[in-house]
């Protein structure tokens, strides 16, 4: 949990909250979404004239295929030597929701994979979340 007392930027200061990264089979590319993830946070905190990163919170998507454990592996070596070394990083973790296109019915399937509509059964390819990598605020001073 972040400390109250330093001032929080909200998803809503930044330029680009929503990543928008592709995923793929390197074990690697937690290091890259988070070399990206801390490129846009120590932007948005020079803007603010901020002298210090003291806590990050990120979105991750269950269907992202981003590791939260891997995540946190990277924070901690990508923010040696800069103004984030030391800060806190939470990870929310956002379920995979469907819309299903036969009922509308919005939904969160019980299979990761296989997205059926609990409602009237169709199966649904429409995904309302749960897929994205999203930098949600930050706590700066």
């Amino acid at each position: 949990m972040f400390n109250p007392t330093y001032p929080l930027i909200t998803h809503h200061q930044f330029k680009t909250q929503n990543l928008q990264l592709k995923t793929s089979q390197s074990p690697m590319h937690e290091v890259s979404i988070m070399e990206q993830t801390m490129q846009i946070a120590l932007e948005s905190a020079r803007e603010q004239d901020a002298i210090a990163i003291h806590g990050v919170k990120m979105r991750v998507g269950v269907g992202s295929g981003v590791v939260p454990e891997a995540l946190q592996f990277a924070f901690d070596v990508v923010t040696q030597g800069t103004m984030a070394e030391g800060a806190n990083l939470e990870i929310e973790t956002v379920p995979i929701t469907c819309r299903c296109a036969g009922c509308g019915l919005e939904f969160q399937p019980f299979d990761p994979f296989f997205y059926q509509c609990p409602g009237c059964g169709q199966l649904s390819s429409t995904l309302t979340a749960g897929r994205d990598v999203e930098l949600a605020s930050l706590e700066i001073s």
